[in-house]
């Protein structure tokens, strides 16, 4: 199953080029695949960052690694990567047209991933449809700012859930493993106890 999504047609203008920032989620099943494409003019410019976790809270007890990819309208191949866990790739499209991004967990058959992701638009526009009022222009500029922190605190939120996982997940390792070598060592401790009361025992024949 692919899901779409593609640049909010209300931009937010600065100067002469507009910023856009979308952030969202994804579950990629056991062997599962997520495309999404944005339909860019020559120009314009797009940046993905990416954080993937473990959909079912291991943190970092498996490879966290996924395939992520960017076509061309062409389907000429702009980035490829394979068993990566987070990543950021920036291009300029040389062709006007859909490029489209995928996130793909073929490679495990079993373990199901989360990514997050943002995608980071900058769209050139004429210079003339800018606004010419200075107040709007702050306001803009300031609507800019706030959504470049918000995009920034989704993506410290997604990273802080991963190591919380990790940490998570080596509490639980040291404490069951805590908790075998007491069983061993108790076991061994009863273990000899009756061996040696074996060995001393004194056999009387009638």
């Amino acid at each position: 199953m692919n899901r779409k999504f593609s640049l909010s047609s209300a931009l937010v203008i600065l100067l002469s080029i507009v910023h856009v920032a979308l952030a969202h989620n994804v579950r990629l099943g056991a062997a599962g695949r997520e495309c999404f494409f944005e339909d860019l003019r020559q120009g314009d410019q797009m940046t993905v960052t990416y954080q993937v976790s473990d959909q079912e809270g291991q943190g970092s007890s498996g490879n966290l690694g996924i395939e992520f990819w960017v076509n061309d309208p062409r389907n000429a191949i702009l980035k490829s990567e394979k068993d990566v866990s987070h990543g950021e790739f920036t291009f300029t499209a040389q062709l006007a047209g859909r490029h489209v991004y995928c996130f793909s967990n073929e490679a495990s058959g079993f373990v199901s991933r989360e990514v997050g992701f943002n995608v980071h638009g900058v769209v050139y526009i004429d210079a003339t449809e800018t606004p010419t009022d200075p107040l709007e222009k702050e306001v803009k500029s300031l609507s800019t700012i706030v959504d470049q922190v918000k995009d920034e605190l989704q993506y410290l939120l997604l990273r802080e859930r991963v190591h919380r996982n990790t940490a998570e997940s080596t509490n639980s390792r040291v404490k069951w493993w805590s908790l075998f070598q007491l069983g061993v060592v108790a076991g061994t401790g009863i273990f000899q106890v009756y061996y040696l009361k074996r060995f001393f025992e004194v056999k009387s024949v009638v």
